[in-house]
């Protein structure tokens, strides 16, 4: 397992994509959830918002070694990143809007 993921921090390189300056809101999907697709929405409008916050999407079934690792075992689940990767709260399924302003409350 890595270091930093066990530690409780992401980085661009294990998540393929560049954090948020602020905080990152990272989903992990799957092809056949329907959650996911409103989960999408909702984070997307989120970090459309919140100026400096990222939406990263992981497909779970092609990322497993990191799923493993984070000890993911459902989709949706949200992971909410501050600034420096560090994961500050994590979600199984579909979360409000107001669940997730709050999170990033924590994260900023």
């Amino acid at each position: 397992m890595d270091p930093k993921t066990a530690a409780g921090t992401l980085d661009a390189a294990r998540l393929g994509a560049k954090l948020g300056d602020r905080a990152t809101l990272v989903q992990f999907s799957s092809a056949f959830c329907q959650p996911c697709r409103a989960t999408r929405r909702t984070l997307a409008e989120v970090a459309g918002m919140v100026e400096g916050v990222a939406h990263v999407e992981i497909d779970a079934e092609a990322h497993l070694a990191l799923v493993r690792s984070l000890g993911i075992s459902r989709t949706p689940t949200v992971l909410v990143l501050d600034a420096a990767g560090r994961i500050v709260r994590r979600a199984a399924g579909q979360p409000r809007t107001a669940d997730v302003v709050a999170a990033l409350g924590q994260a900023m």
